[in-house]
């Protein structure tokens, strides 16, 4: 029973239906107009009863997955088809069609195509891409539909643009792809061979060019192996030939052209010119040829001149010899020719190769399976005795040096001093390297007894000069005894083939008899600076050693209490020091000739007691003051005004160290040694300097002080005269209880 037609009792299908619009019948096309509602849809899109929509697109099965678009789902997949098509020949002199194949891609994201022409070698066509990329429409009357994945298979044809292309192949991609969405794929069908290629293949085959193509395929090894080197470290041992020797070399093989080149090791100091490579980078001939051959001579190919001298036209009497019967056959180096302890010939020169890198070793472990990689021991022979070179004895002319310079070289040459020490020991500033000692000749004659000299010993150049004071009414005229010259030693053979041996600087000290040309000389004492040098320099003047001299003072320890009590007796006013003739007598009773007189010196200038500063206080002043009055230097008041400006919390001192710049960057005209004797005598306990008193007393305008007063020696004057002669004890006072202290350990009762 039907429902009445009331309100609520009928369906409306119209409901949320919001497109009502109806198709377009009547349209144009190919600028025709035309029905074309045939496969409209109905009133909003709807299809009409009975009325199947074809689709504009490829409609695949839906997967078990999510649902993507096309273009994310089929994204970087293309299939491949292999076409053919048959194309009518204008020329039909040699055939009636062509034979061209192609390429055919469907991209199954957005169903386009693409078709493209694979190049064949000298077909006469133009090839490449012959349809780009777009959608395809089907031929009429299906012009409004597009070609999808369905319309093509193996065996079948399409037709693109009145074109019509045989599919005959696909790739594997393809055909799984295929099966996957359900088309059943035919198998290959044989494809037709091109009738011009094949005409064309028949006439090359039975031609004989007079110009053959040899194909020498070697961009294929340099893709490879570009930039892969071999390196073997070589030796070249020619010291069989004349001003030959041992040369270290390092061979590079390329393996991307199979060329060689050779660098050579040199070492330092060699003499020989610094060249880049020893062999330039080339292709080395296993066998060097007898000879050089001259450009144009190695070719690859001969030319033949049959009877060009008897035609005008000089060009067609010329023929290449495809026979080459003039080549020049050249073996060359190969990689496989290569390996540890191979001698090479490289252009007439035996290289042996002992070593080689890593990536060599793993090259020829991977392609040639060589594991034994052991170095090849190429130590050079142990050298002939060396034969002693006799030299003729010396004649006596000129100097020993000189004499011997004639022997060893045909054109000769001066004799080279020691330049470095030279430098070195020469005098510069205070510092004079100088020694000077001064000496009492020994004699059995009542009239030399008394003669005095300074002899002076030149670090230089080991030379030694004596010198004799000049003093009035005594007879003798003094001056120069002996000029500036190296002293032999005594007792050595005069014409020998050897260098005579001369005194050394370490064989003058305090007590020691020198024989200076016959002369005996017994050194009494020495300068500051001589004395100094030797206490600084222990190792070359063992006597000068405190330590060594007190060491032998300990072995008398059992006359310690006994010394002491000498000491004490001859101290009367219980000072603890004695004067240096008293020390001296009590130690040389004491050790009964142990120690050297130049020992007792160094004991008595280590404990001895400082004398009073004032006078040389005055002494410094004045020689500062002498000083500025030659460079007319007045500006004490600027030291005074810097000072002060430095002085922040207004002590009224500073720091030495702070004195010291100031005059350094003032240019105070003072020399080293003079400003840093001023500033100790000015410094107090925590190395501090009052800058008002020091400047004040430097101030030679407001505070002069008495002209120093010339020494008081004779006019006659060398290069080597002693300016005031030594004390002859070195120290007026030795503390003797610091001595003991420090010898026997005494303890003050």
């Amino acid at each position: 029973m039907a429902l009445p037609l009331l309100p609520g009792n009928s369906f409306n299908r119209n409901v949320g239906k919001e497109k009502f619009h109806k198709s377009q019948h009547w349209g144009f096309c190919n600028n025709v107009m035309m029905l074309v509602s045939d496969e409209k849809p109905g009133i909003g899109g709807e299809p009409l009863l009975g009325q199947k929509i074809k689709p504009k697109c490829s409609i695949y099965p839906k997967g078990d997955g999510s649902d993507v678009p096309s273009w994310v789902a089929f994204d970087k997949q293309v299939l491949s088809f292999d076409a053919y098509l048959e194309e009518e020949v204008l020329d039909k002199s040699q055939t009636n069609y062509r034979i061209r194949y192609y390429k055919i891609y469907f991209y199954p994201e957005d169903d386009t195509i693409q078709v493209n022409e694979p190049e064949v070698k000298n077909s006469g066509l133009l090839q490449g891409t012959s349809i780009r990329r777009h959608r395809i429409t089907l031929p009429p009357p299906d012009e409004d539909q597009f070609y999808t994945v369905y319309h093509f298979n193996v065996g079948t044809e399409v037709v693109f643009y009145g074109r019509t292309f045989k599919i005959y192949d696909c790739d594997a991609f393809t055909r799984n792809f295929l099966r996957k969405i359900g088309v059943k794929v035919n198998p290959p069908v044989q494809c037709p061979e091109d009738p011009y290629m094949k005409i064309r293949r028949e006439v090359v085959e039975h031609v004989e060019p007079l110009r053959p193509y040899e194909s020498l395929d070697t961009l294929k090894q340099f893709l490879q192996y570009h930039g892969k080197i071999l390196c073997f470290f070589c030796l070249w041992d020619d010291s069989v030939s004349m001003f030959g020797d041992r040369r270290e070399l390092i061979l590079h093989y390329f393996l991307c052209d199979d060329t060689i080149e050779i660098k050579e090791l040199l070492p330092h100091n060699s003499g020989r010119d610094a060249l880049k490579m020893f062999l330039r980078r080339s292709k080395l001939p296993k066998n060097c040829p007898p000879r050089v051959y001259q450009p144009g001579q190695i070719t690859d190919r001969a030319v033949l001149n049959s009877y060009g001298d008897f035609i005008k036209n000089q060009a067609d009497g010329y023929l290449f010899d495809r026979y080459k019967l003039g080549k020049v056959d050249q073996e060359f180096y190969k990689d496989s020719d290569l390996s540890l302890g191979v001698t090479i010939n490289v252009w007439g020169r035996k290289v042996l190769l002992y070593d080689c890198d890593e990536f060599t070793k793993s090259y020829y472990k991977s392609k040639y399976g060589i594991e034994n990689f052991t170095s090849v021991s190429c130590k050079p022979p142990s050298p002939p005795p060396k034969i002693e070179r006799k030299f003729p004895p010396y004649n006596g002319f000129g100097s020993e040096e000189d004499s011997l310079r004639n022997c060893i070289d045909l054109k000769p040459t001066p004799h080279r001093r020691n330049f470095k020490k030279f430098m070195e020991k020469d005098s510069y500033g205070s510092k004079s390297n100088i020694l000077r000692f001064f000496a009492k000749l020994v004699t059995d004659k009542c009239v030399d007894l008394d003669r005095m000299f300074v002899i002076s010993y030149y670090l230089g150049d080991d030379t030694i000069s004596v010198f004799e004071p000049i003093e009035r009414n005594s007879g003798i005229a003094g001056g120069m005894f002996l000029k500036r010259s190296r002293v032999k030693k005594p007792g050595q053979e005069v014409f020998k083939s050897e260098l005579s041996e001369y005194i050394k600087a370490e064989e003058l000290y305090i007590g020691v008899t020198v024989n200076v040309n016959g002369y005996l000389f017994r050194l009494l004492n020495a300068d500051e600076y001589t004395l100094n040098y030797m206490e600084q320099n222990t190792d070359k003047y063992p006597f000068s050693n405190l330590k060594l001299a007190l060491q032998k003072l300990k072995q008398e320890e059992g006359k310690s209490r006994e010394l002491k009590q000498v000491f004490k007796a001859a101290d009367s006013k219980h000072t603890n020091m004695v004067d240096y003739n008293t020390f001296r007598d009590i130690l040389m009773s004491l050790t009964v000739g142990n120690l050297a007189e130049q020992e007792f010196v160094t004991i008595a200038r280590h404990y001895r007691v400082p004398e009073g500063t004032c006078s040389d206080m005055d002494f410094l002043i004045a020689l500062a003051h002498e000083k500025f009055k030659k460079n007319m230097f007045e500006n004490f008041d600027t030291f005074i005004y810097s000072c002060v400006y430095e002085d922040r919390e207004k002590k009224n001192v500073l720091p030495t160290k702070d004195i010291k710049r100031l005059c350094k960057s003032s240019r105070l005209p003072l020399s080293d040694d003079l400003l840093e004797s001023l500033l100790s005598r000015f410094e107090d306990s925590e190395k501090q300097i009052d800058y008002k008193s020091f400047f004040s007393a430097l101030n030679w305008r407001k505070n002069p002080v008495p002209e120093l007063q010339p020494a008081s020696y004779l006019k006659e004057r060398c290069e080597d005269v002693w300016l005031g002669m030594p004390s002859p004890i070195p120290a007026k006072y030795i503390d003797y209880w610091t001595f003991l202290k420090d010898v026997f350990g005494l303890e003050e009762q």
